[in-house]
């Protein structure tokens, strides 16, 4: 017996959030890194059971100012991003590539931050488990602003440019991506630099 066929034409050819196939792909890729930077944060926990001091005797807590003030600027930073998101969701063509812009330069801003922030941790990443276990977490969670970074502008370059509607789909799921930077950051701040003066 067959059945005759479906017409989808009508369909939408692109769908934002959990209808979107890409999205879907995000939150698997945001689950991945997550679990690497909480292996990464328990590594770091495991390392400082083998030392009576942390940081260890003869290194300094790190320095807070950088770090600090990046923490800030990516909090700042989600409400650009949501007005970002918003925008491509509105396909409105112009905000979304400006404010993907200017995305892109906070996280250039972030990443000259990160530059100072890794100085401040006062030692090198072969001193000693304690250098390797900090400066591999900073340096993950870099790996991923990076990333992010370098996506905001291809997003805003790609907007000004002859758009399709996946690309306000791309832009969407970017933003979510975003998200996780920045509350991703947040434990590894805590973790390397306030921890230190609690313990």
């Amino acid at each position: 017996m067959s059945r005759p066929a479906l017409d989808v034409a009508a369909l939408p050819t692109h769908a934002f959030g959990p209808r979107a196939t890409l999205w879907w792909g995000v939150v698997t890729m945001l689950c991945i890194e997550s679990v690497a930077l909480l292996l990464t944060a328990i590594a770091l926990l495991y390392v400082r059971g083998n030392f009576p001091g942390w940081p260890p005797a003869g290194t300094a807590p790190p320095r807070l100012t950088a770090a600090t003030l990046d923490t800030a600027v990516l909090l700042l930073s989600l409400l650009p991003m949501r007005l970002a998101e918003r925008a491509a969701r509105s396909r409105e063509r112009f905000w979304t590539a400006a404010i993907f812009g200017f995305m892109a330069l906070v996280g250039l801003a972030c990443c000259a931050l990160r530059y100072f922030e890794l100085a401040a941790l006062n030692c090198r990443w072969d001193d000693h488990a304690y250098g390797s276990a900090v400066w591999l977490l900073v340096g993950m969670h870099t790996a991923h602003l990076i990333g992010a970074t370098l996506e905001n502008g291809l997003l805003a370059a790609v907007i000004v440019g002859p758009v399709e509607p996946k690309h306000y789909v791309d832009a969407d799921s970017n933003a979510f991506y975003w998200y996780f930077i920045v509350f991703g950051w947040l434990p590894v701040y805590a973790l390397v630099y306030l921890w230190p003066r609690w313990t």
